[in-house]
């Protein structure tokens, strides 16, 4: 590691998970905040500094409104330090930073695509950003040695560097991200005047369908705002298609429905695997298992033995159920070699699924 003495400013969820991840590979991180509560906390978690700290490389895990201002401040307080940020919109970044080659030169835009549905120093995860994108964004002024840091920080962190020009990635996370913001936040507005009774049945597509609608209202205004442009056409593609799906249910035109339930098919089928690679059609392993202690980790350890990586997992068991079914995924290859082996082991295991 090229550094060991960090500052974040800014104590809110992503600014401590980053401190949280870089402390637990051994560097010194101050954190900063308007919020004494929240820098409070954060310290706290990451530990105490000494009193003379003079930061190798500065953080800005600001807001977007308060960005530049901040930047600004920081490198006057500490000109020799290297600086990165981590906001959600590049463009109008990039362009006021570029005003002051000086600054510039000194920094490179960075936006790591990982969060949570909560906020706050106390929702922090030291692994929130493992096997998550993290996209750089290098001023045209920007040191190769700043480069080098923030590719450095992605790595510590276990996600994986992307580098995409302000205008591509402003593009990239209005569909990606911020249209999901708007679809969940939508959606789950339409439950507001919904009776009791029917929520009480609700299932997990609702859920998982509404989760990012816990998200922060003051972050995503400023984050949508921002990234007006690019997004307004995908909403309006969007509402285009919403307005195609009534009329389809009004005309009973089934052919447009399937048509748009295939084109949702395919285009969830195109999103990357795990570690950014190319999708994948896996296969599904289903083992039956008790509800003891040790049992999951005892299937894994049979993962292991049989030579097989599991890529995604899922779990459903009842409170109270004396058994849990859970569902591996993995290559089909995998799967049926994993099948064979654990049904030699007398595990409770189901066919393979495709």
């Amino acid at each position: 590691m090229s550094f060991s003495r960090v500052k974040v400013v800014g104590s809110g969820l992503i600014g401590t998970s980053i401190a949280l991840g870089l402390r637990r590979n051994g560097c010194e991180v101050l954190m900063s905040d308007t919020s004494s509560e929240n820098v409070e906390l954060a310290q706290s978690l990451v530990g105490e500094v000494a009193d003379q700290f003079h930061p190798e490389l500065t953080i800005i895990a600001t807001p977007i409104s308060s960005l530049f201002t901040v930047l600004k401040s920081e490198f006057e307080l500490n000109p020799e330090s290297w600086f990165i940020d981590i906001g959600g919109v590049k463009t109008e970044v990039i362009h006021q930073v570029e005003e002051f080659p000086e600054i510039a030169a000194r920094f490179c835009a960075t936006h790591p695509m990982a969060g949570r549905e909560f906020s706050g120093p106390e929702s922090a995860q030291s692994d929130l950003f493992e096997g998550k994108a993290w996209v750089l964004t290098p001023t045209i002024f920007s040191h190769v040695r700043v480069i080098e840091l923030a590719r450095e920080v992605v790595q510590l962190l276990g996600a994986t560097t992307y580098v995409l020009g302000a205008n591509e990635h402003d593009r990239a996370v209005a569909l990606i991200s911020h249209l999901p913001q708007v679809v969940s936040s939508l959606l789950a507005a339409q439950l507001s005047e919904a009776s009791d009774a029917e929520l009480e049945i609700a299932g997990q597509g609702i859920r998982d369908t509404t989760r990012l609608a816990h998200s922060s209202p003051e972050l995503w205004s400023t984050l949508l705002l921002s990234n007006r442009e690019p997004l307004i056409p995908i909403l309006e593609g969007l509402q285009a298609d919403l307005s195609e799906v009534i009329e389809s249910l009004k005309g009973l035109n089934d052919l447009s429905i399937k048509s748009l339930i295939e084109r949702g098919s395919l285009g969830k089928s195109r999103l990357p695997g795990k570690h950014g690679s190319k999708g994948r059609n896996y296969a599904f392993v289903p083992v039956v298992i008790d509800d003891q202690p040790g049992r999951l980790a005892s299937l894994f350890a049979e993962c292991a033995a049989a030579e097989v990586n599991v890529e995604d997992l899922q779990i459903e068991h009842s409170p109270g159920q004396e058994t849990g079914l859970i569902t591996l995924a993995l290559f089909p290859d995998d799967a049926e070699k994993l099948f064979e082996h654990l049904t030699k082991q007398s595990w409770l295991v189901q066919a393979v699924r495709r």
